[in-house]
């Protein structure tokens, strides 16, 4: 009875198993389409609606993850698609396109204007993919970048330009405007003079004479001053000598003279 029982629960886990093995084969291959492929169709240059109809109709999904631009073709047109056609794929597989833009792309002008020469300017536009036609020559300093012109409008630093729009660059032609002015500064010198001598103001000299003196008896003797104290003294060129005169001479007749009409007493 219990050996029965043992091998009847034997063979209910192997018929388990077994159906689980065939299960798992036969609804992964339900699930993943195996076996099933589509052949992936060309669907460039074709409408982007029209496209859509063609691989919806093979069970295959699209879906835009990017935006080009060819002037030749039509806007929304498929430009590239993620999988080659010919290629074989499980139905319900995701086809990636790029599609033509409905419009001209723009781009924002870089900070040239006033900032640059025409060489660097030119170059680097180029490279951002700008369409340049031949320079405007305007007066001011030679290949220099003093404005950007698109159809006949100033442009600034930041304007949104179409790829397909030509812009014309305006250089100053090393010419001065009649407008321009030039502030001239005159440089200030100073000057040094070596072994500067100063001036020396003359000195004025006066010749002071004596007052006479009154001897008893009456006679009045005057002293004639000396030739030292007439003549002022010639001052040297450095240093004025102090003349003679600024002290009076005095006089030999300190004595009162003999009256006149009278002999002098004999010495």
């Amino acid at each position: 009875m219990t050996s029965g029982h043992f091998w009847g629960n034997i063979l209910a886990m192997l018929a388990l198993v077994i159906l689980l093995c065939l299960g798992v084969k036969y609804g992964l291959d339900w699930y993943t389409n195996h076996g099933e492929v589509v052949v992936v169709p060309n669907v460039l240059h074709k409408d982007f609606k029209e496209a859509e109809d063609i691989l919806d109709g093979l069970d295959l999904n699209i879906e835009v993850n990017d935006t080009g631009y060819v002037k030749s073709l039509p806007p929304n047109c498929v430009l590239e698609q993620s999988i080659v056609a010919g290629e074989k794929v499980k139905p319900g597989r995701i086809i990636f396109v790029t599609i033509n833009a409905t419009s001209t792309p723009t781009i924002a002008l870089p900070d040239v204007i006033d900032n640059s020469s025409y060489r660097e300017a030119a170059v680097k536009l180029r490279a951002m993919g700008f369409k340049l036609g031949p320079p405007q020559y305007i007066p001011g300093e030679k290949d220099w970048v003093y404005g950007i012109i698109c159809k006949g409008k100033q442009l600034s630093t930041g304007a949104r330009v179409s790829i397909e729009d030509v812009l014309t660059i305006q250089v100053g032609d090393g010419r001065l405007n009649e407008n321009d002015s030039i502030n001239y500064t005159e440089p200030e010198f100073e000057y040094y003079y070596e072994d500067e001598e100063e001036e020396e103001e003359p000195v004025e000299v006066t010749s002071e004479t004596p007052a006479p003196s009154t001897p008893e008896g009456g006679a009045t003797t005057t002293e004639k001053p000396s030739a030292s104290a007439t003549k002022p003294a010639t001052p040297s060129a450095n240093k004025p000598s102090a003349p003679s005169a600024n002290k009076p001479v005095t006089p030999s007749a300190n004595k009162p003279s003999a009256p006149a009409g009278k002999p002098a007493p004999a010495n």
